[in-house]
């Protein structure tokens, strides 16, 4: 079998492929900002919650209107706000820290959808809200994508300094009378958005993985915030193209085989990459000695 038929026969005669692909794109471009972020800030687990916390929204668009993609992404953007203004409120009135306020909550949200979604379908609606169908993406979804990343971007570029000022000295901001507080829920907002831009496509349970795995693989490729984002994304574009090759040719669940591309992309950056790697550190060791 030639390069054309691994790489490019799929894309170029079936259009769920081409689809999947740029969905993948616009995934990538407007998650690999917020997942960075997410990884300065230290947020990691609260975007894995917030992903869960779409479940119980987009579990009663289902029981209201089927498969509805505007009905369920509707739904699962309600669901995920509601759970990050909650657990926001509970860590401003009480001593709890946000991210175990985060934690409680999506356990329930968590919880409630898989029970909503059990009493209102079967076992392989389930499934398919958990792990999605990027094969299935439609004209509509692939432009709610679109959208989606275009905003992303879009805010992330005209709040590119706030944010990053908020993401590694939040006292900072909070000192010279920045919105601080304010600004968190933007940016909780703007992931809320990505995450149920890629539920659309991946499900509750893969979502996440395209938004975290490529940013914390970045983090042993590059230094600079700007290039963190950029190198996340082609890491996320890279895994998805290949997710989808692997789902056509050997007949894999394309949400999961996307997943776990990206993190052996981690685990490959873990071992060998440019900065704080297994293999880095021991260079630099060899060279310390050596002096």
């Amino acid at each position: 079998m030639g390069v054309y038929e691994l790489f490019i026969q799929p894309f170029a005669e079936f259009g769920f492929m081409r689809r999947a692909l740029v969905a993948s794109l616009a995934l990538a471009l407007g998650s690999a900002p917020m997942g960075t972020l997410l990884v300065l800030r230290r947020m990691s687990l609260m975007g894995d919650a917030m992903a869960h916390a779409v479940l119980p929204g987009a579990a009663i668009g289902f029981a209201l209107a089927g498969f509805s993609l505007p009905a369920m992404g509707a739904g699962g953007l309600a669901a995920a706000l509601l759970v990050a203004l909650l657990a926001g409120w509970v860590a401003q009135v009480t001593t709890q820290r946000e991210d175990a306020s985060f934690a409680a909550f999506y356990l329930i949200a968590l919880a409630a959808g898989v029970l909503i979604i059990s009493t209102h379908g079967t076992p392989v609606d389930l499934m398919h809200v958990l792990f999605g169908s990027i094969l299935a993406v439609d004209d509509t979804a692939l432009v709610g994508v679109a959208a989606v990343a275009s905003l992303t971007l879009l805010a992330a570029a005209a709040l590119y300094r706030p944010l990053l000022v908020a993401s590694v000295d939040p006292g900072f901001l909070r000192a010279v009378g920045g919105a601080e507080r304010t600004l968190h829920f933007v940016f909780l907002g703007l992931v809320v958005l990505n995450l149920v831009a890629g539920f659309q496509a991946l499900g509750t349970l893969m979502a996440v993985g395209l938004m975290m795995l490529p940013a914390t693989a970045a983090r042993f490729w590059a230094r600079e915030v700007w290039s963190l984002a950029a190198v996340a994304a082609l890491i996320a574009l890279a895994s998805a193209a290949g997710g989808l090759l692997l789902s056509y040719h050997l007949q894999l669940p394309s949400g999961p085989a996307i997943v776990l591309l990206a993190g052996l992309a981690y685990v490959g950056s873990l071992l060998a990459g440019r900065h704080d790697s297994l293999l880095a550190r021991r260079l630099a060791l060899h060279a310390h000695r050596a002096a």
